[in-house]
């Protein structure tokens, strides 16, 4: 029978694809472990969508989240895999989701209360979660792990899933609630 554990964390390190053991409470763990909750927010929104072609744009969003947290976990290896790494082509990928979907919504003139339907409402929380994971992102630019293409695609991450949102509670005929003041 296969074991799901190693027992190599218990003394609070961590191994990444560089070789290097790092503290578990390091900034990078941290936007590595964010990144990896974001990817779990969106597949539980995709598991609520009835939406084919979001569904799929989603599935995207979870494979380059995965490349995102692979490319942050090898941070200080000499020589990176090409394969993990974000590039400009996927902040455009996301650009573009981000204005076709927006193309069919009506003009926002307002704030929006996160929630709607269930699928909109996991979205908000997952949009919620990927600025959190930017916040750290953006910690681990000084230590030169984060390129200007993983800040840009991260901070195009939470644009597409709010207006994910949006698209979906039009489509399902849910009304958005705006905040009063």
């Amino acid at each position: 029978m296969p074991r799901f554990y190693t027992g190599s964390g218990d003394s609070g390190y961590t191994g990444t694809i560089s070789s290097k053991n790092v503290k578990k409470d390091d900034v990078l763990m941290e936007a590595i472990g964010s990144i990896d909750e974001l990817n779990s927010a969106v597949g539980v929104a995709i598991a609520e969508l009835t939406d084919d072609h979001l569904s799929e744009m989603l599935k995207v969003l979870q494979n380059k989240l995965f490349i995102a947290g692979a490319e942050l976990a090898s941070c200080g290896s000499p020589k990176p895999s090409r394969n993990n790494v974000i590039r400009a082509a996927d902040i455009k990928e996301l650009e573009d989701g981000i204005g076709e979907l927006s193309a069919t919504l009506p003009k926002l003139t307002k704030f929006v209360l996160p929630g709607g339907c269930e699928g909109a409402a996991h979205l908000h929380m997952a949009r919620a979660i990927a600025r959190r994971a930017e916040r750290a992102v953006v910690a681990l630019k000084g230590r030169r792990c984060a390129s200007a293409e993983m800040l840009g695609f991260m901070n195009r991450v939470s644009s597409l899933l709010f207006v994910s949102a949006l698209y979906i509670n039009m489509h399902e005929g849910v009304e958005e609630y705006n905040p009063t003041y």
